[in-house]
């Protein structure tokens, strides 16, 4: 005997854009994101829809000097997108991103492939 499994369809939706979409609810923890014009373009997760919340793109607050960030579509560095409801917030951080070279490597003598 075969029993037909049941997948439930959600609503999804951004407050800060129309982007909708209809789709199985994800695994606990986690959540459908979507590049978001209402938020310059960044990463921002939808909800389900009907949920009364705020979605906020957080400015870096310090000096960017030499490192590489996330910016928008307005060339602000963006350090994080935060969703506020009653019961709480979540909060997707866009840490700075390391850069290097592989000559730097060889150059210090770090021995990363071997003996020469």
């Amino acid at each position: 005997m075969s029993v037909p499994l049941l997948v439930t369809v959600v609503d999804w939706s951004c407050p800060n854009c129309p982007v909708t979409c209809r789709a199985p609810h994800p695994p606990p923890g986690q959540v459908k994101m979507h590049t978001c014009p209402g938020l310059h373009m960044l990463t921002a997760p939808m909800v389900p829809a009907g949920t009364k919340c705020k979605v906020t793109a957080e400015e870096r607050q310090e000096y960017l000097g030499a490192e590489v960030q996330k910016t928008g579509d307005d060339g602000i560095p963006y350090m994080a997108v935060r969703t506020t409801r009653d019961e709480g917030s979540d909060l997707i951080v866009n840490a700075g991103l390391a850069r290097g070279r592989l000559s730097d490597a060889f150059d210090a003598g770090a021995g990363l492939i071997g003996p020469r």
